[in-house]
């Protein structure tokens, strides 16, 4: 069994079903829908792809086992209020020390140093993410072993 060509049909079949029968702003309807889409997809894109406020970790100094003096830099837009979520972990990838750091408005480039408090000495120090909100959005909160309180930031000698 195949599929009716639809010029074979008389004109009252063609009339009756509708066949052959397109209006011709059902294109122009169509090619908007997909141009509105296309738009609304790349700027999803290009907001995902480029976020407004961007970390990078530089380097962690772990001279002492109760702090970790952790070094990153922080691109924003010129007077916006950042925050960072760092953390440190120990061998077995357990959290020791965690902190959200707020970096006041002000330039659009700065570098930070943070004397993270640890409660053990640091094997793995990670710049988690940066963000307009306090936390970051899409950040993992911290993750102590339960019953272990996480130490007061930031710490001072």
């Amino acid at each position: 069994m195949g599929v009716i060509d639809p010029r074979t049909l008389s004109p009252e079949l063609q009339a009756r079903y509708g066949v052959g029968q397109r209006s011709p702003w059902a294109w122009v309807w169509g090619a908007l829908a997909v141009l509105v889409f296309s738009g609304a997809l790349a700027f999803v894109a290009i907001n995902l792809a480029a976020p407004r406020v961007d970390g990078k970790l530089l380097a962690w100094d772990d001279t002492a086992a109760d702090h970790v003096d952790v070094t990153f830099e922080v691109s924003r837009p010129e007077g916006q209020t950042a925050y960072c979520a760092i953390r440190a972990q120990d061998s077995s990838r357990v959290d020791v020390g965690y902190a959200v750091v707020e970096i006041p408005e002000g330039e659009g480039y700065v570098q930070v140093t943070y004397p993270l408090r640890t409660i053990s000495a640091a094997f793995v120090v990670d710049l988690l993410g940066c963000g307009e909100n306090n936390p970051p959005d899409r950040v993992l909160p911290p993750q102590f072993p339960p019953g272990v309180v996480p130490p007061a930031q930031p710490w001072t000698p």
